[in-house]
């Protein structure tokens, strides 16, 4: 029996001296890679933190005391050590553990994250109700130098110190987000990490300036200014200090006994305190220590290669779009690509070879990424700005305010829209289509693949003002892509199959779903028209009027939540023409949050599959136009 099999709760790592911890330390870097090898996950962040989180669980009274993880992906080693250990197989899968932190899931998870740069705030909150309530616990977050790029840590950092909050802020410093981190905060902590000068210790400064003898007023004041002066140069975490925290570190963070020492004189101090800690991300794990961008989030595994287990198979709809969009980069000096530190998850790698100057990483800031966007337009620049649909919905207000208002033409790019899987809650691509259909002069866009991924980017950027498209994480369908991409006409969808009983529309990729639905329900006598709408806005009004006349029968299918998504739009077209007794069923994400779970796990789950399709349309066929009603997972209107 390891150490770790020993580890049941926090106190029974309290119990361990530092040579033991540091052999459970071992044991835990061996179950991340051997578990996370199997489920796929984010393996160099928490190979990075072994010794920060035994640490901090050895120092800090759990769950009294609470700790918020900065987005959440570094919380495997918490989890092992707070009774989760023996669950730990099911990590990221559906019914699993979660690959972030879960109230519903454990005491000792404080505060669900998903989300770079919402723990300060957090914290902060949390201990000023301890403050209001009377009650004595500490509250500690935990953020990586990465996620402090983004605005709304240092909003909380500025509040936390002119309030003089008693909270402890641990910077997990590895010099990486999910790519290495950019701008001026990276380079002051780069500075901080290497200078020589910043090691000296602020009490040793001020200790040897006031030794310096008093000769009256003038003195007295020029050697305050100086003081003041020479500790900006030579005072380690001084920008820190400015903002209110007291300043400790920089601190190795893979020497569990300095870590205690230190994070215990952090305890005792009153105040706002920030503890740097330097830390190796992917730390003990070759493949990850060489590959941390690569092993930050991967999937499965062989844990003694490092090398992916997954065949080949056709390119991801984010590899086609990133080569598009080079492409379209040589013919158009005037296009730039932005992203928020997300280069290689949105494919931006290639377009940022090939046009450096022409490719802007603005760090875990998406609210300035659109609004820098929207200058770039203004100043009549064609920007692309790649972006995950779970982060697009941290900069709507900019999307609305500096984009929509004035119709510059920013394009869009939205990558991993739908379900994305295993990051579960947090990161499923669910509701762009409801945050941005209510925006006016938005034209919006889905492709049913990967070659009409291609089309719909060149339309977007040819488009004279703002324009999104919606893609899928992971692989395509495997059509060929042949030929130059063409811009297609705006607003117009296209039937893929005829049929005199019921119409499917189906967005996006499960276009394919509903073509196999339609086959099986030939063999059954039933001819269903499959229509591939391609704009969620404008809608094609003609072509859905149409068929809902032809076929008096409409089912809506979309991996999207059915509150104000494809179908809804739908629904408000049929109502504004007369079209009320069309019979309709609304396939999609009812009024829930997605769990964790395999793509395909989750659809079969929520019926977006040809059966549950199949389903849809017997319930259509089947049933009377009656009162208006709403059922779970569908929709229908009637009447007049």
């Amino acid at each position: 029996m390891n150490l770790l099999d020993k580890i049941k709760e926090p106190a029974d790592v309290k119990k361990l001296n530092n040579q033991e911890l540091e052999l459970l330390a071992t044991d835990i870097r061996r179950e991340l890679v051997r578990t996370v090898s199997r489920t796929g996950g984010h393996l160099a962040p928490n190979l990075g933190v072994v010794e920060l989180t035994l640490a901090l669980h050895s120092v800090f009274d759990l769950p009294r005391d609470k700790i918020i993880w900065d987005v959440g992906h570094q919380c495997y080693v918490h989890k092992m050590l707070t009774g989760r250990r023996s669950q730990f197989s099911t990590l990221r899968q559906f019914g699993g553990l979660s690959g972030f932190p879960k109230r519903a899931e454990s005491p000792y998870d404080t505060f669900d994250t998903g989300h770079s740069s919402t723990s300060i705030s957090a914290a902060l909150g949390m201990a000023l109700a301890r403050d209001l309530k009377g009650e004595d616990y500490q509250v500690v977050a935990v953020i990586g130098d990465g996620a402090l790029t983004g605005g709304m840590a240092f909003e909380a950092m500025n509040h936390a110190g002119h309030l003089k909050a008693s909270l402890i802020v641990v910077l997990n410093d590895n010099e990486m987000s999910i790519s290495s981190p950019v701008g001026g905060m990276a380079a002051y902590l780069s500075r901080l990490r290497t200078d020589p000068m910043y090691s000296r210790g602020k009490e040793e400064l001020e200790n040897l300036l006031n030794r310096l003898p008093h000769v009256g007023p003038r003195v007295l004041k020029i050697i305050d200014r100086m003081k003041d002066s020479f500790k900006y140069l030579v005072v380690p975490g001084m920008l820190f200090e400015e903002l209110g925290f007291t300043y400790l570190g920089p601190i190795e963070g893979h020497n569990i006994a300095r870590l205690k020492e230190v994070l215990q004189r952090a305890r005792a101090t009153r105040g706002p305190v920030l503890v740097h800690v330097i830390t190796t991300k992917g730390k003990g794990y070759r493949p990850a220590e060489t590959h941390p961008g690569r092993f930050h989030g991967v999937g499965p595994f062989d844990p003694d290669t490092g090398e992916p287990l997954t065949a080949g198979g056709p390119p991801t709809y984010t590899s086609v779009f990133g080569a598009e969009l080079v492409r379209q980069g040589e013919k158009n000096n005037r296009l730039v690509a932005i992203t928020a530190a997300m280069p290689e998850g949105t494919g931006l790698i290639p377009f940022a070879r090939r046009f450096p100057k022409r490719f802007f990483d603005v760090g875990i800031a998406e609210q300035h990424a659109l609004t820098m966007a929207a200058g770039l337009a203004a100043a009549g620049l064609k920007p692309v700005v790649a972006i995950y649909s779970t982060f697009l919905q941290r900069a709507v207000d900019q999307v609305i305010h500096d984009i929509a208002l004035m119709e510059l033409p920013v394009v869009l790019a939205i990558d991993r829209a739908g379900l994305v899987g295993e990051d579960g809650e947090t990161h499923q691509g669910l509701f762009d289509l409801a945050l941005l259909r209510s925006i006016p002069r938005m034209v919006i866009m889905a492709p049913k693949d990967e070659q009409e991924l291609r089309h719909m980017l060149v339309t977007a950027i040819q488009h004279h003002g703002p324009a999104a498209l919606r893609y899928p994480r992971g692989a395509g369908v495997g059509v060929p892509l042949t030929g130059a991409a063409q811009p297609l006409p705006i607003g117009k969808g296209e039937v893929l199959r005829p049929g005199r009983d019921v119409a499917i529309l189906a967005l996006g990729p499960l276009v394919y779903a509903a073509l196999a639905a339609a086959g099986e329900l030939a063999a059954r006598g039933i001819e269903a028209a499959v229509i591939n709408p391609r704009f969620v806005k404008p809608l094609d009004a003609e072509l859905i009027l149409t068929w809902a006349a032809k076929t008096g029968r409409l089912v809506m299918v979309e991996e999207h939540v059915l509150a104000g998504g494809f179908g809804s739009a739908v629904l408000e077209l049929l109502a504004a023409n007369g079209r009320e007794r069309t019979r309709v069923q609304c396939l999609g994400i009812k009024d829930e949050f997605v769990p964790q779970g395999k793509p395909a796990v989750l659809r079969e789950h929520l019926g977006l599959t040809p059966a549950g399709i199949i389903k849809a349309v017997q319930q259509v066929l089947e049933e009377e136009p009656v009162l208006t009603r709403h059922k779970l997972g569908t929709r229908e209107i009637s009447g007049g």
